[in-house]
């Protein structure tokens, strides 16, 4: 079937934080949202239907993944990504923030060295300063328009402690899909040092033309069990809210610590709906994925093309995967802040302030293109307005 992306639903008055909390977050009403990471889009129909049926039922009890849980994931990362992935490799959490958190309490002691690669997703700074980690920051490199890894900074920091890397591939926000050279390269130092990867792949689905998502423990045995990779159905279907995460973790000694440190929480159990979401739409979502990365395809080319006619002075970050792209506004000189608060008093658009993403993140801002093209027009001319006043 025909999905149409165009189509505009209101989502107000829904809980939703990205449209019901503009006062809250932004100071102000009226700002259109392109920030936060989820999509404008309904859910695949098959998901929608399963859901409903679901409900329908009446009684929502205590509830676990059976085999279709497990089948559907492990069929996925078959099929989408060339994994083959044991089922007790697959561990449950309600969100990758939450595994994160969990992750650095479990498999580090405070004081442990954690690296970064900033600018990046600012939860996981939190992850590591939460728990009393130290943080040690490797910032990527842009040149000539692409962010790459400091392998030479990389080696030096790990070769001074390092415990643990958390890894973002896709890089949130940047877009890169990193190549098998450059993962073979980190996954090697990464060994040579016994530095543990946890590798946040939440947007691994959502791949433009050209690119291909290499889950990083797939590449070696000896990596599978030095790494632990987060996903989830959540960025690629747009269920986030139904809190279904999963943690593929190969070494049991990791494995098992994760699910004893879990239980000190009381993590237990998947949503019942997440559950009913993540088998339906891993099983039937395919052909609604592969026309929402033609839609999003689309976005990009209108936004790159808008940008280069009606706002040359603001750079594009071409992402090679994820709805989000990283927008150079450096050109204005304007401070961080002040560049923040121009975009939302002046021009009405909320969007992800950089320096949000660490060193790196200044003059930058993160927008969200998975929304409908008219919505996304119009926050573009309401960039152009605000630059031209």
């Amino acid at each position: 079937m025909n999905y149409d992306f165009d189509k505009l639903y209101d989502r107000r008055r829904t809980g939703s934080i990205k449209w019901d909390f503009n006062q809250r977050i932004f100071g102000r009403e009226d700002v259109l949202p392109l920030w936060v990471a989820d999509m404008d889009f309904l859910a695949p129909e098959a998901v929608v239907e399963a859901l409903v049926n679901r409900a329908k039922h009446g009684i929502y009890g205590y509830t676990d993944g059976m085999d279709e849980y497990y089948d559907s994931l492990t069929a996925w990362m078959a099929e989408r990504h060339s994994w083959q992935i044991q089922r007790d490799w697959i561990v449950f959490s309600p969100g990758i923030v939450p595994a994160l958190n969990e992750l650095v309490r479990a498999l580090t002691k405070p004081g442990d060295k954690i690296l970064l690669q900033s600018p990046v997703y600012p939860p996981f700074f939190q992850a590591i300063k939460n728990h009393g980690r130290e943080l040690v920051n490797s910032q990527l490199n842009l040149v000539n328009g692409k962010y790459v890894m400091n392998f030479e900074d990389l080696e030096e920091k790990f070769a001074h402690g390092v415990k643990m890397m958390i890894l973002c591939s896709p890089h949130n926000p940047v877009g890169r899909v990193w190549q098998r050279e450059e993962l073979e390269r980190l996954g090697r130092l990464c060994l040579t040092y016994d530095v543990l990867v946890i590798s946040d792949e939440i947007h691994s689905d959502l791949i433009y033309n050209g690119y291909r998502h290499i889950p990083l423990s797939s590449l070696t045995p000896e990596l599978a069990s030095q790494s632990i990779v987060c996903t989830a159905p959540s960025k690629t279907f747009n269920l986030a809210g139904l809190q279904t995460s999963n943690l593929i973790i190969p070494n049991k000694k990791y494995r098992e610590a994760y699910k004893s440190s879990a239980n000190l929480t009381g993590i237990h159990h998947p949503n019942l709906f997440g559950i009913t979401a993540l088998e339906t739409a891993y099983r039937e979502g395919r052909e609604w994925l592969e026309q929402l990365m033609l839609y999003l395809q689309g976005n990009l080319e209108f936004l790159t093309s808008f940008i280069a006619r009606e706002l040359p002075q603001i750079g594009v970050i071409q992402p090679e995967g994820t709805y989000l792209v990283w927008l150079d506004f450096r050109a204005l000189d304007l401070e961080p802040k002040t560049l923040q608060e121009f975009l939302v008093h002046k021009a009405g658009v909320g969007l992800n302030a950089g320096y949000a993403f660490g060193a790196g993140g200044e003059g930058f801002e993160r927008i969200n293109i998975g929304c409908p093209r008219s919505v996304l027009e119009e926050g573009l001319e309401r960039i152009k307005k605000a630059l031209n006043w």
